[in-house]
C-alpha cells in the first residue's frame, strides 16, 4: 500500500510542475516576429548556356538542315545554302553573333537528324521535322516553336488517272524511313482497310529519281515538300498532288534538353521574327521603325532595354534578326511563295485567319 501512495504522490507532484510550466509559457507572450521589407521582384539573369559560350568560342552557330528541299533548305548555285527552314538558323546567328551569315549548315537525312543534334554535331536542327509527343519526351530534345504547320499528303504521275488516295488500294508508296510520314502512312492504309507497299529509300534524292522512274505509284511527304519536289521537276505538269490531306505536321526548329538559354534564344528569334510581321517591321523600314512611339515596337528592338538581357544577349538582337534575315512574311515570301508558289493559308498570322502567333515580347 506504501508503495501505491507513494506512485500516485509522484503523479500528483508531476502533474502540478506540468501544469506550473504551462501557465509561465502561454502566460508571457512569444517575441513579435521582426518586420520584413518588401522587395520589388526582379527577374534574375540566365544562367550561362554552354550551347551559346559554344557559338561565341567557334563564332558561328553549327545548324542541322535538309539534304536538299527547294524553299526550305538547299545549297544555291554558289554552293550557299537557303530556304526558310535556313533562315530559322540565320536569325539565330543574328541574334548571337550580329551576324546572320555566320552559320555552318550539315545536310543530314531523317534518320541521321536526331542523333546528330543528340551528340552535338549541330546546335540546332531546322529542316522540316514534325512536332510529336514521343519525340519531345524520349529523345532529350526541346521544339523551340513551330514555323511552319502542314500536312502529309500523296503524289501521283498525272498520267495515271488517279484523282484520289482512296484510288491507292494495293499502290506501291514511295516513302521516306524514319519519319512520321512512314507510320502516317501505315496508319492511314490500316484505318481505310487498304493494303500498301511501301518502297523505303532514306535519301530524299534517290527517293524522288525512284518514283520519277515509275518505281513507286506514289510518293508520300507533307504537302509543302510535294509542292518543292513537283516544282523542281523538268515537267512539273506530269504530276498531280491529290487533295487529301491525312495528317497534322507541325515543323519547327528543334534543340537538345538541358540548356534552357539556348532554348529561349531559338525560340524568341523566332518569335521576333513573327511579332516583327505583326508590327509591320520590315528589313527595309526597321531603322525607321526604331523611333517608333509603340511600345512594344521599343522593346522588341531594344530602344527600350530588357529583353536582351533576360535572354543574355545584346539589347539589339531583335534588330539584327529582323534588319539582316526579315520577317517571317518577308522569309516566307522569299522563298516558298516565290519559288514555289505556295500561299500562307495556315500559315498566315493569326490576325489574317491563319494560326501563325507570337506571344508579347515584353
Amino acid at each position: 500500500m506504501k508503495s501505491f501512495f507513494t506512485w500516485i504522490g509522484v503523479v500528483v507532484v508531476a502533474g502540478v510542475i506540468g501544469y506550473a510550466i504551462r501557465s509561465f509559457t502561454e502566460a508571457t507572450p512569444a517575441p513579435a516576429p521582426k518586420a520584413v521589407k518588401s522587395e520589388p521582384k526582379t527577374a534574375a539573369a540566365p544562367a550561362a548556356g554552354t550551347t551559346l559560350e559554344a557559338v561565341k568560342e567557334r563564332g558561328f552557330v553549327k545548324c542541322g538542315g535538309n539534304t536538299g528541299l527547294a524553299g526550305f533548305g538547299i545549297a544555291d548555285s554558289q554552293g550557299k545554302w537557303v530556304g526558310f527552314d535556313i533562315d530559322v538558323c540565320r536569325t539565330v546567328a543574328a541574334a548571337t553573333l550580329g551576324d546572320a551569315d555566320k552559320i555552318k549548315v550539315t545536310p543530314l537525312t531523317a534518320q541521321q537528324r536526331f542523333t546528330a543534334l543528340q551528340s552535338k554535331e549541330v546546335d540546332i536542327l531546322s529542316r522540316n521535322t514534325t512536332w510529336t509527343l514521343s519525340r519531345d519526351t524520349s529523345l532529350g530534345l526541346n521544339f523551340a516553336a513551330i514555323t511552319f504547320y502542314d500536312g502529309q499528303g500523296f503524289m501521283v504521275p498525272k498520267s495515271s488517272g488517279v484523282t484520289s488516295a482512296a484510288k491507292l488500294d494495293g499502290a506501291s508508296i514511295c516513302v521516306q524511313p524514319g519519319t512520321t510520314t512512314e507510320l502516317n502512312l501505315a496508319d492511314y492504309f490500316r484505318s481505310h482497310n487498304m493494303s500498301v507497299k511501301p518502297v523505303v529509300i532514306e535519301n530524299l534524292q534517290e527517293l524522288i529519281a525512284a518514283f520519277v522512274a515509275g518505281r513507286c505509284d506514289a510518293m508520300t511527304t507533307d504537302v509543302s515538300g510535294l509542292v518543292s519536289i513537283r516544282a523542281t521537276q523538268s515537267k512539273p505538269d506530269d504530276f498531280v498532288i491529290l487533295p487529301e490531306v491525312i495528317s497534322k505536321e507541325p515543323l519547327g526548329p528543334v534543340v537538345r534538353h538541358g540548356d534552357d538559354q539556348w532554348f529561349d534564344i531559338v525560340k524568341w528569334t523566332v518569335f521576333a521574327m513573327i511579332e516583327a510581321e505583326e508590327k509591320g517591321i520590315t528589313s527595309a523600314n526597321v531603322d525607321e521603325q526604331k523611333n517608333s512611339a509603340d511600345p512594344a515596337v521599343k522593346r522588341l528592338l531594344g530602344v527600350t532595354p530588357g529583353n536582351g538581357e533576360a535572354l543574355g544577349l545584346k539589347e539589339d538582337w531583335a534588330y539584327n534578326v529582323i534588319k539582316q534575315v526579315g520577317n517571317y512574311g518577308e522569309s516566307y515570301e522569299r522563298n516558298i511563295t516565290k519559288q514555289l508558289g505556295l500561299q500562307r493559308g495556315l500559315n498566315a498570322l493569326w490576325s489574317k485567319g491563319g494560326l501563325i502567333y507570337a506571344p508579347p515580347a515584353r
